[in-house]
């Protein structure tokens, strides 16, 4: 089938799922495989289920065996709802990207090593204080992922903002080709997935395929002015606006109003209006994430209250930057994932909250994806632990049962739960950070 004849089928079901326990009546089903699963096994059970149709790649022989009781003609029957192409994967991709090019409206698209999705989600909520605005939702930012995203879009659209996250090189490369972005933002480059990319060097230019298709293709960068890497890596492109602490389109600070503050507060001292944005996630290393929000909010025309609104009004959710308050502690909650850069920030950001030492107590997940460097990078997060005299420190699984250290050692979350459940601790600011892998949330039972 022509990618146009689907585009066709797809506009009368513009609902698209890929797994049948999400699926509501009228959805197209793409039956994707996996190392672990196969979809196609599932098409026939996806009709039953109310689909409208099914694509698959691998042709149904034995539809008895794949429903849930039908008889044999019953489910010959639906065999005309079967689109059969020779990659699903692929199909779903091509079918995104001509349904991307139905669109003359900015598509922003989001990488980097930390931040992404309170990114997204603060460029998100400025945005659509105005405009209509489609993103992506929770963490879907993979090759499956981002085409469902953009399949989301409908014709009303007047903004699409578009995670990416990727953990090799050509990644990045190969979602832009049917993401088409128009504007970029590369959070940061650190020490997230080195395995993958090959070291820090493989990093940035893994993150730095967006800037290459902007620079190829005449788009638009938001840089981080304080970053030396960005500041070069952007070198080239046509359209650049910049934003940071100095120096930039757009600047700001931390402000410490009282000396009980947790939550972030930014001062913008230039590119908008003066004044103090009072945010609800906590720790300084947000600080650019609420400045690229701003300068997206000023570059596109949001009105200055509209954008601070929003920022002040967006709440963290899925374990990121989140406070928490219960039997008395402080709690932060930013367990969504963890690299030697997002960790050594939480840690040092966690050490100027306010408070006495004897008060803070660290609980800390390994960090998954280093390759070879892992073992050392884990030894550097032990050293920093060492410069300050928590009340107590916890580390959870990993590496970091592998290196000698004098914390308290726990073989994976629920080991560290048990613990923390038991000790007691009332009046007391907990740090709680770890890899996805880790689920270091399970910590709070």
């Amino acid at each position: 089938m022509r990618i146009e004849n689907l585009y066709d089928i797809y506009l009368r079901h513009p609902s698209v799922v890929t797994d049948t326990r999400q699926l509501r009546e009228g959805d197209l089903f793409f039956a994707l495989k996996g190392p672990s699963f196969n979809g196609n096994a599932f098409a026939i059970q996806a009709l039953e289920a109310g689909a409208a149709y099914a694509v698959i790649d691998e042709a149904p022989t034995d539809y008895g065996a794949q429903g849930n009781g039908s008889t044999f003609d019953a489910i010959a029957s639906l065999t005309d709802r079967l689109i059969l192409v020779p990659d699903v994967l692929k199909t779903l991709q091509d079918l995104a990207l001509h349904h991307r090019r139905q669109f003359n409206i900015p598509f922003i698209a989001i990488t980097g090593s930390n931040g992404k999705t309170t990114t997204k989600e603060l460029v998100h909520a400025v945005l659509s204080s105005t405009f209509l605005t489609y993103t992506t939702k929770g963490n879907l930012n993979n090759h499956i992922g981002i085409p469902l995203t953009i399949l989301s879009v409908r014709p009303d659209a007047e903004f699409a903002v578009i995670e990416m996250g990727a953990n090799h090189q050509k990644e990045i490369e190969g979602y832009c080709r049917y993401t088409l972005p128009t504007h970029g933002i590369i959070t940061n480059i650190g020490k997230a997935h080195l395995e993958g990319f090959g070291g820090p060097e493989g990093v940035k230019k893994g993150k730095g395929e967006l800037y290459d298709w902007l620079r190829d293709n005449g788009g638009t960068v938001f840089v981080l002015n304080d970053s030396a890497d960005l500041r070069q890596m952007s070198r080239g492109i046509a359209h650049i606006i910049t934003y940071g602490t100095q120096d930039a389109d757009f600047t700001g600070v931390v402000k410490k109003e009282t000396d009980a503050d947790t939550f972030l507060n930014v001062s913008i001292t230039h590119g908008a209006p003066a004044g103090t944005i009072h945010t609800q996630p906590v720790g300084d290393y947000n600080l650019p994430n609420v400045l690229v929000a701003v300068t997206i909010g000023k570059h596109f025309g949001v009105q200055d209250s509209r954008i601070y609104k929003a920022i002040e009004q967006y709440t963290p959710s899925n374990s990121r930057s989140q406070l928490i308050e219960r039997d008395g502690n402080h709690i932060i909650l930013d367990a969504y994932n963890a690299n030697p850069s997002s960790m050594r920030a939480a840690i040092e950001n966690f050490a100027k909250v306010p408070g006495g030492f004897d008060q803070k107590i660290l609980v800390l997940g390994a960090m998954a994806e280093l390759g070879p460097e892992s073992l050392n990078e884990h030894r550097g997060i032990v050293d920093l632990i060492a410069q300050h005299p928590w009340r107590d420190v916890a580390l959870v699984g990993g590496d970091f049962q592998k290196i000698d250290h004098p914390y308290r050692r726990f073989g994976d979350s629920k080991e560290a739960g048990h613990w923390l459940s038991s000790a007691g601790f009332r009046n007391v600011y907990l740090l709680i950070k770890g890899s996805r892998s880790s689920k270091m949330e399970l910590v709070l039972g």
